[in-house]
């Protein structure tokens, strides 16, 4: 199944958590190695709707607040770099906004 079109890539998600190093599962220096910095969020929330939100997701599991999606692909980056992905999304129970959870590499693929 596809997810919606409107599913909600918080800006904070991107500029506050996968682009900014963290001391424990840092994915800032990942995503850097495509050319993702924080001077171009926009372009990975774009890339993300374009190339990974376009694909078919999997149902994974139902919780208290949502049900999880999965969807795995490859991520070209500006730099024409490309990252195998694994990115979690949630439609959420109470409002029913399909979001994103997170991105981390995708180690079942191998580089």
């Amino acid at each position: 199944m596809k997810l919606p079109e409107d599913t909600r890539i918080a800006p904070e998600k991107l500029t506050q958590y996968l682009l900014v190093w963290r001391k424990n599962k840092d994915k800032s220096k990942w995503l850097a190695r495509a050319g993702y910095t924080l001077a171009n969020w926009r372009r990975l929330e774009a890339d993300l709707r374009q190339q990974i939100l376009s694909r078919e997701a999997v149902p994974t599991e139902s919780t208290q607040f949502g049900q999880m999606y999965e969807i795995a692909g490859q991520l070209q980056g500006p730099n024409g770099v490309s990252l195998n992905v694994r990115t979690i999304w949630m439609t959420e129970i109470a409002t029913q906004v399909t979001k994103l959870i997170t991105i981390f590499p995708d180690k079942r693929v191998k580089s």
